[in-house]
């Protein structure tokens, strides 16, 4: 089963400076959500606050009505809520298997059996790693190390996924293939939310688009309705 989130009038920020001003939103389960909007947004700051990694100054963190806000980023990982970072998301010195066994073992129980099922699942979805599970992660191309990381925290099966930034520091046509397999972990029915700077593929992947711009949402639609407003593209969008 997946999971509902709900953001209920945000104000989150570092110190006395918020950088969040009054955010809500809600991503239904089984659905997703990428945030985009112009560099010093609040994106990241958002996605800090949805995982727990920080606490905000107000307002509520609600994981299927149930209030959140104090829990830690361990405790939400313990509820269903899998992340993968933009930088710092494989063990490089690591294999490839021995990184998607870690990813099960730090959540889920069960033993081999459970394991094995688990491999078969998330491999299935990223037969490119397949060829690489002896490799250390650390040799692998950027695309694939994202891949990696995406496979790890399928492992504990997650009802909620949330991306980082995925296509940061790849090339546009590695970029273009990560998000495919992006699409292909949406079609399996686990909630994704992600924060992206590459509006155009953001929006592709995603059911619903949300526009942050000075930490306030801007817009809140459809991604293709989004897409095709050029006053929002031309406003807070850029090129992408």
């Amino acid at each position: 089963m997946s999971a509902e989130l709900r953001l209920d009038n945000i104000v989150a920020g570092y110190g006395a400076r918020a950088v969040l001003h009054g955010v809500s939103l809600d991503v239904a389960p089984g659905s997703s959500l990428v945030v985009v909007g112009p560099n010093g947004s609040g994106k990241s700051t958002l996605m800090r606050v949805v995982t727990g990694l920080i606490r905000p100054q107000s307002g509520r963190v609600l994981w299927d009505g149930r209030d959140i806000t104090a829990i830690d980023a361990p405790g939400r990982a313990r509820l269903g809520l899998g992340y993968v970072p933009q930088e710092a998301n494989v063990f490089r010195n690591l294999s490839v298997l021995d990184n998607l066994k870690l990813g099960h073992e730090f959540i889920a129980s069960g033993g081999a059996k459970a394991l094995r099922q688990r491999l078969d699942a998330v491999l299935a979805l990223f037969p490119e790693i397949v060829p690489k599970l002896n490799v250390a992660a650390g040799l692998l191309s950027g695309g694939q190390r994202q891949m990696v990381a995406m496979g790890a925290a399928l492992m504990p099966s997650p009802r909620l996924l949330a991306l980082d930034e995925p296509s940061a520091g790849l090339s546009p046509l590695n970029a273009s293939r990560l998000f495919e397999v992006v699409q292909r972990v949406a079609q399996t029915g686990v909630t994704l939310f992600m924060i992206e700077q590459n509006t155009r593929l953001g929006l592709d992947a995603a059911d619903q688009g949300l526009v942050l711009v000075a930490g306030q949402v801007r817009a809140r639609a459809p991604s293709q309705e989004l897409l095709a407003n050029g006053q929002l593209q031309s406003l807070y969008l850029g090129a992408h």
